[in-house]
């Protein structure tokens, strides 16, 4: 595997929706370019279980939550040393609406668009971006084999409109190379075949659009 290509890597981000797996790829990717990382927290978020449980009450407060929480880690990313170095991300800023506009509508939509607007928030641009899809009944297996109480109540809808908000930001997406990987039949927190298949499609990501969607071998 060409370590030389991979220098190129100073800044890459693993996004995709709840359950796909981007942080434990995110860390793993992390490990094999021995950079640091910077990983969302959702558990800090003392709205979120309860809004799993009540979406219509709770939206507005978890996502202002996110969003602060989101800008806080960048901005200290930005005026620290922790950009000097290499840096794998499982979020990135740009996508912070897109969960707004699936979980909020009326007033409170139109009031998170003016908090976002006028933080005026910039991030860095990312040497690749890492985007992970899965349907979404992989997605509602790989939630319930993890139990993290809080998406206890995660239901298939809810997953499928993430998931097209997911798939509508990415098709308009062009401020970075941009990777898309169906994991449906991959293991990448652990496989090792799947990992190194990745890593030699990371490496061919220079500029523009690509994608990386092995089909499953075929047996009689």
């Amino acid at each position: 595997m060409s370590t030389e290509k991979l220098q190129r890597l100073g800044f890459v981000v693993v996004e995709g929706a709840i359950g796909v797996g981007k942080t434990s790829f995110a860390q793993r990717l992390a490990d094999h370019l021995g950079s640091d990382t910077l990983f969302e927290a959702p558990e800090e978020n003392p709205f979120l279980e309860r809004f799993y449980q009540e979406k219509c009450n709770l939206a507005l407060p978890t996502q202002l939550y996110f969003l602060f929480q989101r800008s806080r880690q960048i901005q200290a990313l930005m005026e620290g040393d922790l950009f000097r170095s290499r840096l794998v991300a499982d979020f990135m800023l740009d996508k912070d609406p897109l969960f707004a506009r699936v979980n909020l509508d009326g007033d409170e939509l139109e009031l998170y668009q003016q908090v976002f607007t006028n933080m005026r928030l910039e991030s860095p641009r990312p040497d690749l971006v890492i985007y992970l899809q899965a349907p979404v009944e992989c997605l509602l297996e790989r939630i319930k084999r993890r139990n993290r109480p809080s998406e206890g109540n995660m239901d298939a809808d809810y997953l499928q409109r993430l998931s097209d908000a997911y798939s509508e930001f990415f098709y308009h997406y062009d401020r970075s190379p941009l990777l898309i990987v169906n994991t449906e039949g991959l293991n990448l927190a652990e496989g090792e075949e799947d990992f190194n298949l990745l890593m030699q499609r990371i490496i061919e990501c220079e500029y523009g659009r690509h994608y990386f969607n092995p089909m499953p071998l075929l047996t009689a």
